[in-house]
């Protein structure tokens, strides 16, 4: 591990297997180039979310990428993690260049601006596919918060993530037996199905994080000029049910409707929230389903 910039580096184990693989096969400077090619990948992803002020605490290196972790998660604006999603495509898109670069001018050996050139263009393009942890799968889920409700731009994301999974495995697998299975692939394709996974199964857990902190968000929405949406809901709602329906980008006002259309009240998003909150009991079991988590005494609406 390397801390840099109060930034924790690691390398997944995967990629230490193949450093040591490429040891024995003799392709020990191709390996090294791969890795300065997702250093300064994940390098462009670090420098643009310290930019919005992020808080990143780790990151872990791939074959084809990394994975980042911070502090912030669903708790930004979308845009800045669209941006902080596309600045690590985009160093693979100017390394590329220089390369092609390289190989016109007649500077170095040809061929190993080809090689340069090429693992540019296959992690630049590779990352861009929609499945996360992928930049591609970011982007996407950035663009969706702005179009539907912020817990179904997650379960979206994750099923999404894990059919693309399949369809990997499926195609590292089409030549067996007459030309072999396609390991890197195979190996890329179990390392998504399994991250998607295990965030579907902790899909609740991934949207109580972002209620934590929706109260400081929403406010700063407003603080923005947004104006809030209005939810209409009837007074027996479960405020989970309330809490799905919101939308990341945008506030909320709840229109408490009763028989007849008639509005009973209408609550600030914050109201309900609080409440909700604050009678939350112990977590439960993660292996249970999303719906065993109660609050003891679920908060009334009306």
């Amino acid at each position: 591990m390397i801390r840099w910039g109060g930034t924790a580096y690691r390398l997944h184990p995967l990629f230490v297997l193949l450093m040591l693989a490429s040891v024995l096969t003799g392709y020990f400077a191709e390996m090294m180039t791969l890795f300065g090619v997702v250093t300064i990948h994940e390098l462009g992803h670090v420098a643009a979310a310290k930019s919005f002020g992020w808080r990143v605490r780790q990151v872990q290196l791939l074959p084809f990428g990394g994975v980042a972790e911070v502090d912030e998660s669903a708790n930004v604006p979308a845009r800045e993690e669209f941006v902080v999603a596309l600045c690590g495509p985009l160093q693979n898109a100017w390394m590329a260049a220089f390369a092609w670069g390289m190989k016109l001018a007649g500077w170095g050996d040809p061929a190993y601006w080809d090689y340069f050139l090429q693992a540019n263009v296959m992690i630049g393009l590779f990352n861009l596919l929609p499945a996360l942890p992928l930049d591609g799968g970011k982007l996407l889920q950035s663009l969706l918060s702005y179009m539907m409700p912020y817990h179904r731009t997650l379960s979206f994301m994750t099923v999404l993530s894990i059919l693309i999974a399949l369809m990997l495995g499926t195609a590292s697998l089409l030549r067996y037996p007459s030309g072999g299975i396609q390991l890197n692939l195979l190996v890329i394709a179990v390392f998504l199905f399994y991250t998607n996974w295990y965030g579907h199964k902790n899909l609740h857990f991934q949207f109580l994080r972002f209620l934590v902190n929706r109260e400081k968000r929403a406010g700063a929405l407003l603080e923005a000029g947004r104006m809030p949406l209005p939810l209409l809901v009837r007074p027996d709602t479960p405020p989970m049910e309330v809490f799905r329906r919101f939308m990341r980008e945008s506030p909320h006002l709840l229109y408490i409707v009763g028989q007849g259309g008639r509005v009973l009240r209408v609550l600030p998003e914050a109201h309900l929230l609080q409440a909700y909150l604050n009678r939350l009991g112990p977590p439960v079991d993660r292996r249970a389903g999303p719906d065993s988590f109660r609050p003891p005494r679920p908060p009334k609406i009306g």
